[in-house]
């Protein structure tokens, strides 16, 4: 078995923080362009709506508990994707999502369409490009993501880009049914079906270079 450095191990701590820092943020940043949010964040602030109404619970304590509970299924299905991502994802992301639409709002009280569709192309970015770090530091993810990587793991890997967008547009009609209709955007739709390639490209460009150097390049 493979023994990681003390380098290395860093490298990947590094990934996994920068990758879920950066990820979470973009969810605030694709609420306030008010042209959906991801396909995820559709089913979850959908199911937050109805827990608000019956028990009061703000969407970052929700955001956690339903991680919790799905973090259950994944712990006898896949464990191996449980980790540092994993915990930051359950604790942090519906949090730092909260901070970042606030910081949004001060930013751009009352964004134009321009302004919107900036706020939606960055978000989209960002998120994928945070994905393929934490994603690549394989320190654990979150628990809707190791639904797509665990699937593609089990036929081929080739197939995660396509495998995720079925993911993506079952959480999307999921969350029209439970009434997120006001959810759903451009935004939505454009992160349904490039998230999982825009991730692919990234990891391969940009994220594995960091991990691994050249040598996992030209291997």
């Amino acid at each position: 078995m493979r023994k990681w450095t003390q380098g290395e191990e860093l490298r990947r701590i590094l990934m996994t923080l920068f990758g879920v820092l950066v990820c979470a943020f973009s969810v605030g940043m694709f609420s306030h362009s008010g042209m959906g949010v991801d396909p995820f964040q559709v089913l979850a602030q959908s199911l937050g709506r109805h827990v608000k109404a019956r028990a009061g619970l703000d969407y970052g304590t929700f955001y956690m508990i339903l991680n919790l509970a799905m973090l259950v299924g994944i712990f006898f299905w896949n464990r191996g994707k449980i980790g540092l991502g994993t915990v930051m994802n359950i604790f942090l992301v519906g949090y730092i999502a909260t901070f970042s639409e606030q910081l949004m709002q001060q930013i751009f009280p009352e964004p134009g369409l321009p302004a919107r569709i900036a706020l939606l192309a960055v978000a989209v970015v960002v998120m994928c490009f945070g994905s393929a770090f934490y994603f690549t530091g394989d320190l654990g993810v979150s628990t809707y993501d190791a639904v797509a990587l665990t699937l593609s793991e089990r036929t081929q890997k080739k197939y995660f880009k396509y495998i995720r967008i079925s993911t993506d547009l079952l959480c999307v009609g999921a969350g029209w049914f439970l009434g997120g209709a006001d959810k759903i955007g451009a935004g939505t739709i454009i992160t349904a079906m490039f998230m999982g390639p825009l991730i692919s490209l990234f990891r391969r460009t940009a994220a594995e270079p960091v991990r691994y150097g050249r040598k996992k390049q030209g291997s």
